[in-house]
C-alpha cells in the first residue's frame, strides 16, 4: 500500500511539474516569428482571411506572423503540413468549408480531421450568392427553378471545383427543388467566373465579392443569396428564403487550426486575439465590403462546429453521389 501511495504522489508531482513547464513556456511565447500555412493559392478569401487577421494578431503579439501558402488536393496538402508540425506555438492553418468535406470526400486523407488538429477559432462566413449569365431567360429565382424544370439536363453549372462549396450548395438546391443540371468544375473561382460572364457557363454559386462586382458592371444577374439575411454588399439582392426557397442557407468559412497537443494557454492565447483583432473597425469594414460576416469563437465553440459542418456535407455527398477529382 506504501509503495502504490507513494508512486501516486510521484505521478501527482511530475504532473505539477509538466504543467509548471508548460505554463512557463506559454508566458514567454511568442519569441520569434510564427507560421501561418494557408493551404491555397494567394488572393482567393482564404488567403485573404489569413492575412487581415494575422497581420492584427500579429501586432498583438509582438512578432510576425509569416503567411506560407501551400494550396493542392482540395487544401489536403497544407492543411496536413500543419498536422505535422510540431505543436510548439509557431504553426497554425488557415482552413475553410472543404476542410469538412475532405474526410467524406478523400478516405485517403493523410491525417484524421479532428484528432490530429487543435481547433483555435472561427474567423468568418461568407454566404455564397447564385448569379447567372445575362443572356439565361430568368430574371429571378422561380423563373430560374421553372427553366430548369422545363429542360433537364440542359443548364449547367460552374463551381471553384469537385467538393468546393459553392459545388456542394448547388447541389443541396437540386436535391432541394428536384432540377437537373450540368456540373462544370474549375480550378478556382475566376475561370468559372470568366466562362459564367461570357456566357458559356448558365449559373454559379460562389462568394459574394468577386461575383458582385461582375453584377454591378451588368456582366451578370443576381438571383438570390443562400444568406438568412440580406448581406449589406448584396443588399438589393434576395435571400432565398424571399426568392421562393426557403430554410436554404450556404455558403463557405474560415478558421484557424493547430497541431493536436498545442498548449492550451497559447491556443486560447490566439483565439483571444484573433476575436480582438475580427471586432476592428477597419478590419469589419473589408470584410463587410466583401460580404464576409466576422466571427471569432472559443476553441470548443469551432470543433463543435467543425463537427456538425462534416455531419452536413457528409449527407450532401454521400446522396448526390459525388466522388473525388482523379
Amino acid at each position: 500500500m506504501k509503495s502504490f501511495v507513494r508512486a501516486v504522489s510521484v505521478i501527482a508531482v511530475m504532473a505539477a511539474c509538466t504543467g509548471s513547464a508548460e505554463t512557463a513556456f506559454a508566458q514567454s511565447w511568442p519569441n520569434r516569428p510564427i507560421r501561418m500555412v494557408v493551404p491555397y493559392t494567394p488572393g482567393g478569401y482564404t488567403d485573404l482571411m489569413a492575412r487581415l487577421v494575422s497581420e492584427k494578431m500579429s501586432a498583438a503579439l509582438g512578432q510576425p506572423i509569416v503567411i506560407e501558402n501551400k494550396p493542392g488536393a482540395n487544401a489536403a496538402i497544407g492543411t496536413d503540413a500543419v498536422a505535422k508540425a510540431a505543436p510548439d506555438g509557431y504553426t497554425f492553418g488557415t482552413v475553410i468549408a472543404a476542410h469538412s468535406v475532405n474526410p467524406t470526400l478523400n478516405p485517403k486523407l493523410p491525417y484524421d480531421a479532428m484528432k490530429d488538429f487543435t481547433y483555435v477559432s472561427l474567423t468568418s462566413v461568407a454566404p455564397l450568392i447564385l448569379i447567372a449569365t445575362p443572356s439565361l431567360p430568368a430574371k429571378d429565382m422561380k423563373e430560374f427553378i421553372a427553366l430548369a424544370k422545363a429542360k433537364p439536363g440542359s443548364l449547367n453549372f460552374a463551381s471553384s471545383g469537385i467538393g468546393s462549396a459553392a459545388h456542394l450548395t448547388m447541389e443541396m438546391l437540386k436535391s432541394r427543388e428536384g432540377i437537373n443540371l450540368q456540373h462544370i468544375p474549375y480550378k478556382g473561382t475566376s475561370g468559372a467566373l470568366q466562362d459564367t460572364v461570357g456566357g458559356q457557363i448558365n449559373v454559379m454559386f460562389d462568394v459574394i465579392g468577386p461575383l458582385m462586382s461582375q453584377v454591378k458592371s451588368g456582366n451578370a444577374k443576381a438571383l438570390a443569396v443562400a444568406a438568412k439575411e440580406r448581406v449589406p454588399a448584396a443588399g438589393d439582392v434576395p435571400t432565398m428564403a424571399e426568392a421562393g426557397v426557403p430554410d436554404f442557407v450556404s455558403g463557405t468559412w474560415s478558421g484557424i487550426i493547430a497541431p493536436a497537443g498545442t498548449p492550451k494557454e497559447i491556443v486560447d492565447r490566439v483565439a483571444a486575439e484573433a476575436k480582438k483583432a475580427l471586432t476592428d473597425p477597419d478590419l469589419k469594414k473589408k470584410l463587410d465590403d466583401q460580404g464576409i460576416v466576422p466571427m471569432g469563437t472559443t476553441p470548443d465553440e469551432f470543433r463543435a462546429f467543425v463537427t456538425d459542418e462534416i455531419a452536413r456535407w457528409k449527407k450532401v455527398i454521400t446522396d448526390a453521389g459525388i466522388k473525388m477529382e482523379q
